[in-house]
C-alpha cells in the first residue's frame, strides 16, 4: 500500500485506488492514514466527522463508513492476498487501526528525512542537511490533504504539517547559507517573505543572503519595511534578535560573514542573546 497525504489524498493497493469519493469516508481514511499502526479512538473519528454534536446514529453511521472502506480495500487486495481487509483495517477496543508500516505513508518518510536533516545540520554536515531537507520537501505535491474536507481534528493536523513544512524550508535555507549559496537563495527568499510578510526568520535569512551578496542597502531595506509592517499591522517592534542583526549590518560586523556554527539551528540564532 502506498499513501499520499502531502497533497491530494491518494491510497493505492496493487495499483488500485481505495480512496472513496464520499466526503466523510475520505476524512476517516485520512485520519487513520496519519496514524498507521496506532488505534484512532471512535470518539476522535466522530469528532472529525460531526464536531462536538454527533447525531444519535453516529456510531452506526461510522461503522457503515468503516465497512465501505473495508470493501474497497478487500476488492483491491484480491482473493489471494493471504490476509483480509478486516486484518488491515482492524477493530480494536473503542477504535480502529490501519495495520500498515509507517513507511507506506509519505508524511512519515517526510518526517524521517527532516529529522535526518536536523541531525546532519547539528553535526556540521551542511551538505547532507540540505540534501535531506530538499528530499523531504520534494515529497510535497501542493497543500496537505488539499482535496479532503477538513473537520476539527484534520484541520489541526494539516496546520501542523504546513507549519512543519515552513520550518523545513527555513532550515534547508540555513544549510544552504552555511554552504555559501547566498546569491542563489535571493529569489526564493524574495518570494517567501512576500508570502509570509510577518515571518522574522525568513526576513533575517533574506537580509543575510543579500548582505553576503554585497547588497547591504537591500538588506537594510528589508528590515525597514518589515519594521513598519509590524508596527502598523501588529503594534510591535521587531524581536531583539532581528534588531541586533540590523545593528550588525549597520556596523559591518565581521560575524555576518561567518557561517553559523555546527550547533546553530537558525540564521536567526546568530544574534540571539
Amino acid at each position: 500500500m502506498k499513501i499520499q497525504v502531502l497533497g491530494p489524498l491518494e491510497a493505492h493497493v496493487n495499483g488500485t485506488s481505495i480512496v472513496p469519493s464520499a466526503a466523510k469516508p475520505r476524512q476517516i481514511l485520512s485520519l487513520l492514514t496519519l496514524y498507521p499502526g496506532r488505534v484512532v479512538p471512535v470518539q476522535r473519528l466522530m469528532e472529525e466527522i460531526w464536531g462536538s454534536h454527533p447525531p444519535q446514529s453516529a456510531l452506526t453511521t461510522l461503522q457503515t463508513y468503516i465497512l465501505q472502506l473495508r470493501r474497497r480495500l478487500g476488492a483491491a487486495m484480491g482473493c489471494d492476498a493471504g490476509t483480509s481487509a478486516k486484518d488491515v483495517l482492524a477493530t480494536r477496543h473503542n477504535g480502529y487501526v490501519l495495520q500498515i508500516p509507517s513507511g507506506c505513508v509519505d508524511v512519515h518518510l517526510y518526517e524521517e528525512l527532516t529529522a535526518q536533516g536536523l541531525a546532519a545540520f547539528e553535526a556540521g554536515d551542511s551538505e547532507g542537511s540540505a540534501r535531506c531537507y530538499r528530499q523531504a520537501l520534494e515529497l510535497w505535491d501542493g497543500n496537505a490533504l488539499v482535496d479532503v474536507r477538513l473537520g476539527p481534528v484534520l484541520e489541526i493536523e494539516v496546520l501542523r504539517l504546513e507549519e512543519s513544512r515552513l520550518v523545513a524550508v527555513e532550515r534547508r535555507i540555513d544549510a544552504d547559507l552555511r554552504l555559501g549559496r547566498h546569491s542563489e537563495l535571493i529569489a526564493e527568499l524574495t518570494e517567501l517573505t512576500a508570502r509570509h510578510p510577518h515571518h522574522e526568520g525568513l526576513h533575517s535569512q533574506a537580509m543575510v543572503a543579500l548582505y553576503r551578496a554585497g547588497r547591504q542597502g537591500s538588506a537594510l531595506e528589508i528590515y525597514r519595511r518589515l519594521r513598519m509592517r509590524l508596527i502598523e499591522e501588529l503594534g510591535v517592534e521587531p524581536s531583539p534578535q532581528l534588531q541586533r542583526l540590523h545593528q550588525a549590518m549597520l556596523t559591518v560586523d565581521p560575524q555576518l560573514d561567518q557561517m553559523a556554527g555546527p550547533r546553530r539551528t537558525s540564521t536567526f540564532d546568530l544574534f540571539a542573546a
